[in-house]
Formats: C-alpha cells, sequence, structure tokens
C-alpha cells in the first residue's frame, strides 16, 4: 500500500539523517507513538483504530473508555458503582458521561498514560497476530470487504505479502500525508518532503501540549502538514524564530473564543511552495481522502517547474510591484479534484478561478475595485505563461505577434483588414469571435507570419479547452 511506501521511504531517509538505525517497529513506539498518541490530545485521529476505538468524551470533555452504565436514578447506587470502578482501576481515573435525556450514566476509564499504554500493547498483539486489515494497518482493504467496501481503497486479487514492517510503515506514512483545500489529501514518495513533513510534527505536538493553547483542537495532524509545509518551504515567508502569534497572523490558525483550529491550505499554495524545493523537477502524488469512507483519485504528476515559471513571469512583467504573496496565489488554481481530472496539475491546473468569466462571456475587469488591480496580475500572468515558453521568450513573442498582426492589417488595401482587427479581433470578447477572426486572417497569410497566426489560434484554443 502507498502509505506503508512512503513511511519506508521516510524512515531510511530519518535513519540516514540521524544516523540512526531504528526498525518500523521501534521508530512508530519510540518517536510516533509519543508524539501522535501518548497525550491526553491526540493528533490524529483514525476511527475504529485500536488508539480510538470505544473512546468517548466525558462531561468534562476528556476522552475515556466506556466501563459501565447506568440508568438508575438512585444517587447513592451511581456513586456505589464509581466507587467500584475506582477500586478497580484506581482513583482518579473514572469519568462519568451524563445523558440526561436518556436518563442514563456511562463510566469511563480515563484515557490516561496507563490506559494509553495497554492500548499501544494490544496493537503489537494485533500486528503479530492477525491478518493486517483496514482497521489497524492504514491504507489496507477492511477485513470484510464485502461488507465495507465504502472503506477499503486499491483492493486487488493479486496476493501482496505483508510484514509486520509494513503496517507499522502504514502508520507513519498516513501520518506523512498532507491534507489541502476541497477534502483531499496527497502523499508524496519524496525524502526530502517526508522529512521536512516530520519536522512540522514536532511543532504541532509541543502547541498542542501548550497550556495556553487549551482551545487548540487535536487530530489535525494532515491539515496541518499542508500548512507547515507551505510555510517552512517558502524562502520569503519562512522565519526560524517563529512563534504562534507569527502563523495566526498568516491565517496558518483560526483562533475565536471558543476554538483553535488549523485552517486546509489551498493547494495551490503549497503547489508554489513545493516548487521552491524543486524549481525544475516534477513529482509523482498519490491524491486520496482516508476516512469514513475512503476516495481515491490516484497518482497524479505534479509539474512543479510550472510554479516557478508563473512567479518568474509575474516578475519579468510586474518587477517589483508590491503584492500579498500569500493572497496573490490563492487566486490560483481549480478545485483539486477538477484539476486531478486533467491527468497531471501543472499551469493548466493553476488557472485563476475567476478568470473563466471574463473568458467565456463579454464581460471586461472594470478596475474600479482595489482587488481588480490584483487580480488583473494574476489573470495576466497565467495566460502569459500559457502563451509563452520560458520569460525570456515573453516580450519577444508578444512584440512578433504585434508586428505580424499588425503587417496583415497594413497590407490591406480596403478597409476590410482594419475592420477585422480592430472591429473584431481585438474587441472579441469570447473565445470563438477570437478564433474566427484569427481563421479569417489565415486564408489571406503565407510563410512566417501564417505559421504565427495558426500557432496562437491552437494556443488560444487549447488554453481554453477544458
Amino acid at each position: 500500500m502507498i502509505t506503508t511506501v512512503v513511511g519506508r521511504t521516510f524512515l531510511e531517509a530519518y535513519n540516514k539523517k540521524y544516523q540512526s538505525n531504528k526498525s518500523p517497529k521501534e521508530f512508530f513506539e519510540e518517536v510516533y507513538f509519543e508524539l501522535f498518541y501518548n497525550h491526553s490530545k491526540y493528533m490524529q485521529w483514525i476511527t475504529n483504530s485500536p488508539f480510538v476505538q470505544g473512546i468517548r468524551t466525558s462531561d468534562e470533555n476528556i476522552f475515556g473508555r466506556e466501563i459501565g452504565k447506568t440508568t438508575t436514578k438512585d444517587e447513592i447506587l451511581q456513586k456505589q458503582l464509581f466507587d467500584g470502578f475506582e477500586d478497580q482501576y484506581g482513583k482518579n481515573r473514572v469519568l462519568l458521561k451524563t445523558d440526561r435525556q436518556k436518563g442514563k450514566i456511562t463510566y469511563l476509564l480515563i484515557n490516561d498514560k496507563l490506559e494509553r499504554q495497554e492500548r499501544l500493547q494490544n496493537f503489537h498483539q494485533k500486528v503479530e497476530n492477525n491478518e493486517p486489515d483496514g482497521s489497524f494497518a492504514l491504507g489496507f482493504p477492511a477485513s470484510d470487504i464485502e461488507g465495507f467496501a465504502s472503506t477499503s481503497g486499491l483492493v486487488s486479487e493479486v496476493l501482496i505479502p505483508t510484514t509486520n514492517d509494513d503496517v507499522y510503515l502504514s502508520w507513519i506514512g498516513s501520518g506523512l500525508s498532507i491534507g489541502v483545500s476541497g477534502g483531499f489529501s496527497i502523499l508524496f514518495d519524496d525524502s526530502e518532503i517526508t522529512l521536512q513533513t516530520f519536522e512540522g510534527w514536532k511543532i504541532y505536538r509541543k502547541y498542542l501540549n501548550d497550556a495556553t493553547l487549551d482551545k487548540l483542537r487535536g487530530n489535525q495532524i494532515n491539515t496541518w502538514n499542508g500548512q507547515w509545509l507551505t510555510y517552512s518551504l517558502d524562502v520569503d515567508s519562512f522565519r526560524e524564530d517563529f512563534d504562534f502569534t507569527d502563523l495566526t497572523d498568516k491565517k496558518i490558525f483560526d483562533v475565536s473564543t471558543a476554538l483553535v483550529e488549523v485552517n486546509t491550505v489551498n493547494w495551490s499554495q503549497l503547489f508554489f511552495s513545493l516548487s521552491q524545493l524543486y524549481p525544475n523537477g516534477s513529482l509523482t502524488g498519490y491524491v486520496h481522502t482516508l476516512g469514513d469512507i475512503n476516495k481515491t483519485i490516484g497518482f497524479i504528476p505534479f509539474y512543479l517547474k510550472s510554479g516557478s515559471r508563473i512567479i518568474d513571469i509575474y516578475k519579468k512583467l510586474f518587477g517589483s510591484t508590491d503584492t500579498d504573496k500569500k493572497r496573490f496565489e490563492a487566486l490560483f488554481g481549480m478545485h483539486i479534484k477538477r484539476a486531478c481530472e486533467l491527468g497531471s496539475i501543472g499551469l493548466q491546473a493553476l488557472k485563476p478561478d475567476g478568470i473563466t468569466k471574463y473568458m467565456g462571456e463579454s464581460k471586461n475587469l472594470s478596475f474600479t475595485k482595489p482587488e481588480d488591480t490584483f487580480n488583473y496580475y494574476a489573470y495576466k500572468t497565467w495566460l502569459i505563461a500559457m502563451l509563452t515558453k520560458n520569460k525570456d521568450e515573453i516580450n519577444e513573442y508578444t512584440i512578433e505577434l504585434a508586428e505580424t498582426i499588425l503587417r496583415y492589417k497594413n497590407q490591406g488595401t480596403k478597409n476590410d483588414r482594419k475592420t477585422l482587427i480592430d472591429s473584431k479581433l481585438l474587441a472579441s470578447k469570447t473565445k470563438k469571435g477570437f478564433i474566427e477572426s484569427l481563421t479569417e486572417m489565415v486564408k489571406d497569410l503565407e510563410g512566417d507570419d501564417l505559421d504565427k497566426i495558426k500557432k496562437l489560434k491552437d494556443e488560444v484554443h487549447l488554453l481554453m479547452g477544458e
């Protein structure tokens, strides 16, 4: 399973970086479990897994496992039951969950260190004695595939041998999944990305354990991974001495009087940060979601050089124009699911969502609002990126096109060409009208001019081929 593959890639890189020789089980117990589960607040909640199964929340909003319940209204009997459980499990280890509507009291064993260690040992026993399934091997199919088809992904009739190490690695790999807006996560089988993600684990745990951040929501590790990578790989924004206030100012956290939680990052912002790590590279990402119902989009190529190209072209066009970088990057990119339908994620997938209404309708930016200019920067940058091969060609390409069109216009003996260019081509507000004008030009052109206009027509057609 892909979670196992990514977990193995990470562990090999971890052992090399830290000059250790931890086995998957050793890393799971000594590092992963200690960060993710050996605290009152978890970093990850895997439904029906050994670490959360049977856990409920007490009247004091503390986790505990059900050990008994009663519907008696006799307070003396209620107290006797409570005392009996304390005698059995120990003082200060029993909690109450009261359901006044149903007249029921549930007794919970607090999820303290002793209880968590017992869960860990039970997990080890499952790994040793059971055939791996989705309840304790993440990303694996359910034990009853027919009964739980919605929770099984990548199921195959091919018998793939698995080891105990594979199970531990699947948890490690799952913890490295990167959550993005749209409800999906991405796994990259890449040592640099997984190591950088791991560094963020320690930061999230530090904040969860901070007494002044008692309202910080747990179980958001994948969402945190997305924000952490986006921030830490951005050389323009990242500071070694950052603190919680800095991250809140950057909208990584959403803070209210009732709750503090991690905001989900837009995939395009993550894309731009990854492009700084691999400015001329590409990666294959596994796009999926693991939850009550698993969803698999599949393995999608990410052409990260497209992110570098957008930034380079922006600087070429607008120089040092002051721009809110995070806001600018957030303008790019369609919904992650729609982007994946293109077959790969690159320039076309980065198409700004708001540009469509200006390309398919008779509508122009009014420039009456401050955001119109901001949007114009993004739209023009993307269009130029789609129409040119590299940043050195930007000026040359536009000049060549202008010269070709002007030459065509001036060579006309009547006003027909002038009318075609001024009143139709340049005044066109739809893709169809623009291409029809180019098509009309083609019949009177030859040589290099013909090739240039044909190329422009094809590029405009592909540009809006979505």
